[in-house]
């Protein structure tokens, strides 16, 4: 059921013994997202914790400093940047995939599995409308809080270089700057540090670039052995999938990270006038219009993308 933010603020301020839940694949906005949430029911004398199905990779440490996980039985669930339950996971889905009483989004493709749903999908990260959650609650927003905040907005919006950085993202970045957001670093941390590991896998990424569609589209493959190979770890692709769409007259970049156990993870990203949540959503995936991604099953993924690309040749004839 979907509702308002007044609603919104009915429930977290009676909400008692809170699990925040984040997606799979974690980025800077669902935890941040999360990260900021927990605080700020903790400052209310809550006791809430926030959890990921997936290990979280090292260069968002800085957002958990000095949030120990509490003991308690959870007795409401959130979840926050979460579209769909399966995004959870199969670890987290399993356990309380039936069971979130809350989702606060920004995806249009949300599938409303939470109980209750308050989403604005116009906003282009989640952090945006927790933000304004918060401001409506008047939260005290400490630097923690905003650098949390900060990182959701300046990730999903590309460092506020995306079509989805609006004017008010902007606004609101510049306000969590002012409310103690370590926004230097974070910019230093997301977009400007590189392990030599992802040198070595982004060298041998783009040696096997295919293209199709007379150059419109590039697709990368990045496989277990490219990883042991190279000593880089599955989250850093988030920056090379990141880079695929930067090549001169490319509208869809693609890139395809086989998982540990198997199978593979695509992920698109866009220029107009393709829209990666549709191209995504025919395979059981979703996420935006210029940023989304789907799973193809073990030995299945070369099949999926002739499928993805005939799809596109459609869209653009």
């Amino acid at each position: 059921m979907s509702i308002d933010i007044k609603r919104v603020i009915e429930l977290l301020n009676n909400a008692e013994d809170v699990l925040i839940l984040t997606h799979k694949n974690p980025d800077g906005d669902t935890l941040g997202c999360g990260v900021a949430l927990c605080r700020v029911l903790r400052a209310q004398g809550k006791r809430a914790n926030v959890i990921n199905g997936d290990v979280i990779p090292k260069r968002y440490d800085y957002l958990f400093e000095g949030l120990e996980p509490q003991d308690f039985e959870p007795k409401y669930i959130i979840a926050v940047d979460v579209a769909d339950n399966k995004l959870l996971g199969d670890k987290l889905k399993a356990i309380y995939g039936d069971k979130v009483d809350l989702c606060i989004d920004h995806h249009g493709t949300n599938v409303e599995y939470a109980k209750e749903l308050f989403l604005n999908s116009s906003d282009g990260a989640a952090a945006l409308t927790l933000f304004r959650i918060f401001k409506e609650m008047g939260v005290n927003i400490t630097p923690d809080i905003a650098t949390a905040l900060y990182t959701g907005l300046s990730t999903d919006t590309g460092c506020f270089r995306y079509s989805n950085a609006s004017s008010e993202s902007y606004r609101v970045g510049a306000e969590l700057i002012d409310l103690g957001a370590d926004n230097a670093n974070i910019n230093v941390l997301m977009f400007e540090t590189k392990p030599m590991e992802y040198f070595k896998l982004l060298s041998e990424t783009l040696n096997g670039m295919r293209t199709f569609c007379d150059g419109k589209v590039v697709v990368l493959k990045v496989t277990n052995e490219m990883f042991a190979r190279t000593g880089a770890t599955p989250d850093q692709c988030d920056a090379i999938a990141a880079m695929s769409r930067q090549v001169e007259g490319v509208l869809c970049g693609v890139t395809m990270k086989e998982k540990p156990n198997g199978g593979f993870k695509f992920s698109l990203r866009t220029h107009e006038p393709l829209d990666a949540s549709k191209l995504c959503g025919a395979f059981g995936g979703g996420g935006h219009k210029r940023a989304a991604g789907c799973d193809a099953p073990a030995l299945e993924e070369e099949k999926i993308l002739s499928q993805l690309i005939s799809n596109i040749e459609k869209e653009l004839s």
